[in-house]
C-alpha cells in the first residue's frame, strides 16, 4: 500500500532528477564555441620591380680617351655603379678607364632589385704619330689642319661662316685618305643631360654629313656625343658657352 508519505518522497526525487537533467542540458547547450583565429592580413603592396639600362659610348677606346656612361632606371630608390659608387637614378658620367672594364650598375627599389652592365674595351695604345701611307700625322699636325666646327645655341645646322672650316678639314683629310677620325658632339651646360646628349649627336652627325657630301668616305668617320659632360670652358657667359657648342675632331686610333 502506497502511503501519502511515499508519494511525496517519490515526487520529490523525480522533481530533483528533472531539475538536474535540465541544468546539465542547459550547461551543455550554452557552452561557448571555440573562437576561430583571425585571418592573416593581406601582404603589403611592394611596388613594381625596378628596371635599369646602362650604355657606354664609345664602347672601344684607346688609353687616355673618355667614355660617356648613360644610365636610366625606373622604380628604383638606390642606384650604384661598381667603381663609381652611388649615383642618381638616371644620368651620365664621363670616365677614362685605363684597361678594359665592365661597368656594373645595381638598382634597388621597394619592388626588388635589378642590374645592368656595359663593357668598355681599351685597345693597345698607338705608338706616336699615325702612319697614313701619305706621311706621318701626329696630334699637333692633325689639330692644326683639322679644326673644330662651332654651332649656335640650341642648333645643329652647320653655320655659313663655318663652311670655310669644313673645306679646310676636307682638304687635309683628302690628302690623307687612309686617316680615320672621330667627330665628337659637344654642348654647353644649359638644358637636361638627355637633351644635350641628343643635341651633341645631331651636331656630330651634321658635320659627318658635311664631310661626306664633300667627298670624305663615310667609313672613315665615327661619331660620339658627349652632351654637356665634357666642357671646354666653365664660365657662365656667352663667350664661354660658344666654346662648348662644337663638333670636335680627333684621330681614330
Amino acid at each position: 500500500m502506497i502511503t501519502p508519505q511515499h508519494r511525496s518522497t517519490f515526487f520529490s526525487r523525480t522533481l530533483v532528477g528533472l531539475v538536474t537533467a535540465s541544468a546539465l542540458l542547459m550547461s551543455t547547450g550554452c557552452s561557448k564555441k571555440p573562437v576561430a583565429a583571425p585571418a592573416p592580413p593581406p601582404p603589403a603592396e611592394t611596388g613594381n620591380a625596378p628596371t635599369a639600362t646602362l650604355t657606354a659610348t664609345p664602347s672601344a677606346i684607346a688609353p687616355g680617351q673618355q667614355v660617356v656612361l648613360n644610365w636610366r632606371t625606373t622604380d628604383a630608390t638606390d642606384v650604384s655603379i661598381d667603381g663609381i659608387g652611388p649615383v642618381e637614378t638616371a644620368g651620365t658620367k664621363s670616365v677614362t678607364p685605363t684597361e678594359s672594364t665592365d661597368y656594373h650598375l645595381v638598382a634597388h627599389g621597394p619592388g626588388g632589385s635589378t642590374d645592368a652592365t656595359a663593357r668598355v674595351t681599351v685597345t693597345a695604345a698607338s705608338a706616336g704619330p699615325v702612319n697614313t701611307g701619305e706621311g706621318m700625322v701626329d696630334d699637333a699636325t692633325f689639330h692644326t689642319n683639322v679644326q673644330d666646327v662651332f654651332f649656335d645655341y640650341d642648333a645643329y645646322d652647320v653655320r655659313p661662316d663655318e663652311q670655310p672650316v669644313i673645306s679646310k678639314d676636307v682638304a687635309f683629310l683628302s690628302a690623307h685618305p687612309t686617316l680615320k677620325i672621330v667627330v665628337g658632339g659637344y654642348c654647353d651646360d644649359r638644358g637636361s643631360t638627355e637633351y644635350n646628349l641628343a643635341l651633341g649627336e645631331n651636331r656630330a652627325n651634321a658635320v659627318k654629313q658635311a664631310l661626306i657630301s664633300a667627298g670624305v668616305a663615310a667609313n672613315r668617320i665615327r661619331t660620339v656625343s658627349y652632351g654637356k659632360e665634357k666642357q671646354f670652358c666653365t664660365e657662365e657667359n656667352e663667350q664661354c658657352w660658344q666654346q662648348n657648342r662644337r663638333a670636335g675632331f680627333s684621330i681614330d686610333r
